[in-house]
């Protein structure tokens, strides 16, 4: 048997795969008592990616001799592949138990914890396989990864420049980055993955970790041309393709979008991972792209559960509510909801706001701190961290307000930190994750045909879903010339994020433009580049560049006195304005909508629904490029309009915050009572 072993071996390293395990499997057939045909049979179909089969294969030669350590490493292995990484650990232990100072079988239970989520035993393991083999390069691989993954980063970068430095591994070069780059050294981060993509030209992961630091700084045009790097290596990489996408939008650079764009959609559709759910919701998608693109991102987010229990509380007991957010400052969700956590705290409410950015001491953020019962800062933390100091503050209903936002909080609320979780507010879309039971909504920006997109239970307010501050003012404006607008003309304008501004909410835009002689539309300046792209496209339909005119980011006071000066805001198509389009409407200027097919699209008609202008809410692009034409060419009917607007923010409920704050109270006590109760999370409809 020894002759036929060495074939099957010569076969592998000649990477004849499939002759390796046919010659194995004969093997098998010739000696079936034996345990190393059966394991090479199972190392080839694990090879081959059968790894059903290579299971079945390993299982049979562990079968025969239980105490192989060979064969249990490649049985966690195949378990791995299989993604039971609880089985892979059983396997894993097991060679332990046999041999406990095994690198392999150290290593791979390191790599089986690590996919539970269990980071801390991965170290535990990681650094035993080190200490038994000081030259095993993957295992010091595998520890400068997970100590870069426990934010233990100084750590992280010693381990990881020691390795790169004796052997310029390109795993170790990119945890290196990543290290230097989580430590704030960004030159030197960017100067690492620089020479990694040229010592190493075909690994994508290179000018893709360029372009995040990149579009970290702002150099939208410097990001973009990283990942198409990144994507021309690596067609199938979804992180590259989705964030090449992405800084295209934001710099309103449409050539080759839509097929760029169709190909993020065929990648959804196949479930490639590393797409993001929140810049997916800019593409021309239906609800149910969308929610394959959250599912796929929540799969790949590993934790170990159950990681916390939570102490049972009867029916009636007063229910505490927290909520999560990098935004709880001068941003637009503390902007948002600010007011209605003062009223929820009239109402003697217990408000917990978690924080997970640093702060700015401004006039929101002192609001905020002083509405809240208790204020937990989270910045900097682990996601380990941030979810045990919110399980230690016993909440009831814990609301994420950050949603696939970013700032590792799908991690957090992956832990499981509160009973009954929610998806609120800041991501306007589905979860897809089943770790949170709920979505607040309202029955026009999540109508019922729409609700089989979402993942969650349906939990729908009385009301806009969307909070607002009543408490400020509007300022007078500089005069229009100080602003750059012309003294005469209607005044159009969109304050949108330059990647709603998809092609074709420019092209209704501009032919509004086209039928109303003097005027002029009013964007919110953009990334470099940006403006030049959408004054070239305005060029190109024969309207002269100027008639764009671009406001420089400012402070939020000054910002909402702008709105004086516009006559009518014209929404995007695809991804509505949210709270720009509530900023407009408290400040009086009326604003014209499609809503769409997904939640993103309709928050704009929710509002003039619950505004009482339903007028605004029209059915097509004709539609609205024939009445905000009529409104740019009748100066009567735009005053009109106005006085209309300026009755209904007083008459309506939707700027109502100590209403606002008893529907969501009352909605709230409902989930935590049917959780009390033992029910499972269902739709309520407290409209």
């Amino acid at each position: 048997m020894h002759a036929e072993l060495s074939r099957i071996a010569d076969l592998f390293e000649r990477g004849r795969l499939d002759e390796a395990a046919g010659e194995a499997s004969r093997l098998r057939a010739q000696q079936p008592q034996a345990c190393e045909p059966a394991r090479l049979h199972g190392v080839a179909l694990l090879a081959l990616g059968r790894i059903d089969d290579a299971i079945a294969a390993l299982s049979e030669a562990r079968r025969l001799d239980p105490r192989s350590i060979e064969t249990l490493c490649n049985l966690g292995s195949a378990w791995l592949a299989a993604d039971d990484a609880k089985a892979a650990c059983e396997a894993l232990d097991a060679a332990i138990a046999i041999a406990p100072g095994h690198p392999a079988a150290l290593n791979g239970l390191g790599n089986a914890r690590h996919a539970l989520g269990d980071a801390e035993g991965a170290h535990a393991a990681y650094a035993a396989a080190v200490r038994a083999a000081p030259s095993y390069l993957g295992a010091w691989i595998n520890l400068a990864g997970v100590e870069l993954a426990l934010g233990r980063l100084p750590e992280a970068e010693r381990i990881a420049r020691s390795v790169a430095t004796q052997t310029g591994h390109p795993e170790a070069r990119l945890l290196l980055g990543r290290s230097l780059a989580a430590l704030g050294r960004r030159d030197e981060a960017r100067s690492v993955f620089a020479e990694a993509e040229h010592a190493v030209p075909g690994d994508a992961r290179f000018p893709y970790q360029l372009g995040v630091l990149a579009d970290e700084d702002k150099d939208h045009a410097g990001a973009a041309a990283a990942h198409a790097r990144a994507h021309a290596l690596a067609p199938d990489m979804g992180e590259a393709l989705a964030q090449l996408v992405f800084v295209k939008r934001q710099l309103c650079d449409w050539r080759g979008l839509e097929t760029l764009s169709t190909r993020l959609r065929r990648a959804v559709a196949a479930e490639v991972t590393g797409v993001s759910p929140f810049g997916f919701l800019a593409e021309p998608a239906d609800g149910t792209e969308q929610l394959r693109c959250a599912r796929t991102a929540a799969t790949a987010i590993r934790v170990t559960r159950p990681a916390f229990t939570h102490t049972p509380r009867g029916v009636d007991e007063p229910v505490r509510l927290g909520f999560v957010s990098n935004g709880f400052s001068n941003h637009p969700t503390g902007l948002l909801t600010v007011a209605l956590f003062e009223q929820l705290r009239a109402l003697g409410t217990d408000v917990q706001l978690f924080a997970t950015a640093a702060g700015d001491g401004k006039a929101i953020e002192r609001r905020l701190r002083a509405a809240a019962t208790g204020w937990h800062v989270l910045h900097g933390l682990s996601p380990r961290t941030m979810a045990e100091r919110i399980h230690a503050a016993a909440v009831d209903v814990l609301f994420d307000l950050r949603g696939w936002g970013g700032g590792h909080v799908a991690e957090v609320f992956a832990q499981r930190p509160a009973p009954v979780q929610v998806n609120w507010l800041a991501y306007p879309g589905t979860s897809g994750a089943p770790w949170i039971d709920y979505v607040v909504a309202d029955r026009i920006v999540l109508p019922p045909e729409a609700r089989d997109t979402f993942s969650e239970a349906v939990a729908c307010l009385p009301r806009c879903f969307q909070p607002s501050d009543p408490t400020r003012g509007i300022a007078d404006p500089p005069p229009r010339e100080a602003c750059g607008l012309p003294a005469e003309g209607t005044v159009f304008s969109c304050f949108n994020n330059s990647y709603k501004l998809d092609p074709r909410s420019v092209e209704r835009m501009l032919r509004v433009l086209l039928l109303v002689p003097g005027s002029v539309l009013w964007l919110l300046q953009g990334p470099s580049g940006s403006e030049a792209n959408l004054r070239e496209a305005a060029r190109t339909r024969g309207i002269d560049p100027a008639r764009l005119v671009f406001m420089p980011k400012l402070a939020h006071d000054d910002y909402l006195a702008r709105f004086r000066h516009a006559d009518l805001f014209l929404d995007t198509a695809t991804y509505n304005a949210h709270t720009t389009a509530s900023d407009a409407l408290w400040a009086g200027c009326p604003v014209l909508t499609t809503p769409g097919a997904t939640f993103a699209s309709r928050v704009a008609a929710s509002l003039l629904h619950h505004l009482g202008l339903p007028e605004l809410v029209v059915a097509d692009d004709e539609a609205y490029v024939t009445l905000a034409a009529h409104l740019g060419r009748d100066r009567d009917a735009r005053i009109a309009l106005r006085e209309r607007l300026a009755g209904r923010r007083a008459a309506s409920g939707l700027f109502d915050m100590q209403a606002f704050a008893r529907d969501l109270f009352a909605l709230t006590t409902t989930v935590a009572r049917r959780h009390r109760e033992g029910l499972a999370p269902a739709p309520i409809d407290a409209a």
